[in-house]
């Protein structure tokens, strides 16, 4: 009886298969009530705030799409104007996992991203990480 104000993509049956696009379709059970595990960061909210403030929105930009498209350039693709790369990779996920480097895959492919914490050793890691 209790309505899920604040039901997303967490409070599917399957979150993993929710977090792409409608329709929702909530857990026939009290996981539906459930709200994502991002709203524990509320606490680090004001101290991230400042730190992105501080650096400059479009300098993080640059640095992360300037990882994203080295590592684009190590898979011989074009550069691209995203801090995320999706690549299709038999066994990726695994090989990237077994040298310590978190990943997903979404539709198939290999997918990661880059932020201001990353450097270029980070791409020489999953590169390689890849075969590539």
């Amino acid at each position: 009886m209790l309505r899920p104000l604040y039901a997303g993509w967490y409070a599917g049956d399957d979150p993993w298969t929710s977090i792409f696009g409608p329709p929702l379709r909530l857990a026939k059970n009290a996981r539906r009530l459930d709200i994502s595990p991002a709203w524990l960061a509320w606490a680090g909210t004001v101290p991230a705030l400042d730190l992105l403030a501080e650096v400059g929105v479009p300098a993080i930009r640059r640095h992360d799409v300037g990882l994203a498209n080295a590592f684009r350039s190590r898979l011989g693709l074009p550069p691209g104007g995203s801090a995320i790369v999706s690549v299709a990779a038999t066994g990726g996920l695994e090989r990237l996992q077994a040298s310590g480097i978190r990943a997903s895959v979404r539709a198939g492919a290999v997918r990661v991203s880059f932020h201001l914490h990353n450097t270029d050793a980070d791409v020489d890691a999953v590169a390689r990480a890849l075969g590539r």
